[in-house]
């Protein structure tokens, strides 16, 4: 937690779509937009913003430099003690960022390398339509491995402007803040020689939640093309049951490391074996006992961390980030294009017919195609086996489940 229908040929052309008009209506021909505000205000908000490469190069920088497309950790502006243990410190700070609507939430991702006793740290600060400024808050303490740190979110920020709740900044006012900006701070081991660590990709999703539900979305491009599914492999989370009680115990706690991992054998992305020969014989798809052990977050105590999820995988496929999509339709067009999206959803007894679920709290699966009538074809690994995995869901009820939830959260992985 956080938390077989046969392929269709994939017969779609894979072209960047055109955004769609919507049609005007009376009111606004009329001037007064009133139809226009109806429609924004049934819309989640979402906006995307990175830096990758030399775009990290807009930034300011204390103690880093960039070459070879990374920031590098060079000439330590600093030092900072962590566990009875000194670490060198050098920073990144983005440029204040404007989403263009009050967000009331914010979930990073990152791309970084940390070899040897070496970490990272993400931090974020906004300000809102007055001009007052938060305090810079964490977003997580991370390293690739796990011999060194605990890899962990940080608990009890919630002393201004914005919480900290795992992976999500929120913020303490309904009207949400006008800017934001985040801060990266490169560390390692005083001492050390080993390689410094690096940053290869940043960026944060923000958003804001409609004042009302919206309508389930209509079918889109794959759906109008005939439908189509993408061949993913299968994993069960169930399988795990009891694996490892100190990285979440396997079963119904892996269901984020066992999505993440069909869609990286997808991308022929898996990690290569040698990373997980500790994991004993006789364990299938070893694979997702390491992607959770990678994953896992020992300040929330679970392996369902969004911001964790997609660093593992970034390092892996070269590209991943927690995004926020408005609808099922975002999602057909991520499938055209070939890519499957996992997505965070949440559901009540009778709220998702057909699943090996009857209610969760917090679950993800990987969306890996529709029907030509809309419904969505999924690899849902609460599965009790692999045969099981493959479903198709009402696109109402999984829409639902997924907008109400998680406000869209997805997880898009590109090779």
């Amino acid at each position: 937690m956080r938390h077989p229908l046969p392929a269709l040929a994939l017969a779609l052309v894979l072209a960047p779509l055109a955004p769609v008009k919507p049609t005007a209506s009376a009111a606004d021909a009329s001037g007064t937009g009133i139809a226009t505000a109806e429609r924004a205000a049934a819309k989640i908000q979402t906006d995307l913003r990175g830096w990758s490469g030399e775009e990290l190069a807009s930034g300011r920088v204390a103690g880093t430099e960039l070459r070879r497309d990374r920031l590098f950790l060079t000439d330590p502006v600093g030092t900072r003690t962590l566990g009875g243990t000194t670490y060198d410190v050098g920073r990144w700070v983005s440029r204040w960022a404007r989403p263009g609507f009050g967000f009331t939430e914010l979930v990073a991702s990152w791309e970084a390398k940390t070899p040897g006793d070496s970490w990272v740290e993400v931090e974020v600060r906004g300000q809102d339509a007055s001009g007052r400024r938060s305090s810079w808050d964490s977003l997580g303490r991370w390293a690739y491995g796990d011999k060194h740190l605990r890899r962990t979110s940080v608990p009890g920020q919630d002393d201004d402007l914005a919480r900290v709740a795992t992976d999500t900044w929120r913020t303490a006012s309904a009207a949400g803040l006008d800017r934001w900006r985040v801060r990266v701070s490169l560390m390692r081991r005083t001492g050390a020689t080993t390689k410094a660590p690096s940053l290869g990709h940043l960026s944060a999703t923000t958003s804001r939640r409609p004042d009302t539900r919206p309508p389930t979305s209509k079918p889109g491009v794959v759906a109008q093309a005939g439908g189509a599914v993408l061949d993913v492999p299968r994993y069960s989370q169930m399988v795990h049951t009891g694996h490892y009680p100190q990285w979440g115990g396997g079963g119904e706690a892996w269901c984020s490391p066992t999505s993440l991992s069909m869609v990286l054998a997808f991308h022929d992305a898996l990690p290569p074996a040698r990373d997980y020969a500790w994991v004993p014989d006789g364990h299938g798809a070893p694979w997702v006992d390491h992607a959770a052990r990678m994953t896992f977050d020992h300040g929330y105590d679970g392996a369902g961390n969004w911001s964790f999820n997609v660093a593992y995988a970034a390092r892996l496929v070269g590209r991943a980030e927690v995004s926020r999509l408005p609808d099922l339709r975002a999602v057909e067009r991520l499938v055209a294009d070939g890519l499957p999206v996992i997505v965070s959803i949440a559901f009540d007894a009778g709220e998702l017919s057909g699943g090996p679920l009857t209610s969760s709290d917090g679950h993800l699966l990987v969306v890996v195609g529709f029907t030509a009538d809309g419904d969505v074809v999924v690899n849902d690994p609460a599965a009790d086996s692999p045969a099981g995995v493959r479903r198709t869901y009402d696109r109402a009820q999984l829409e639902r489940a997924w907008l109400d939830a998680s406000t869209g959260t997805a997880y898009v992985l590109r090779p």
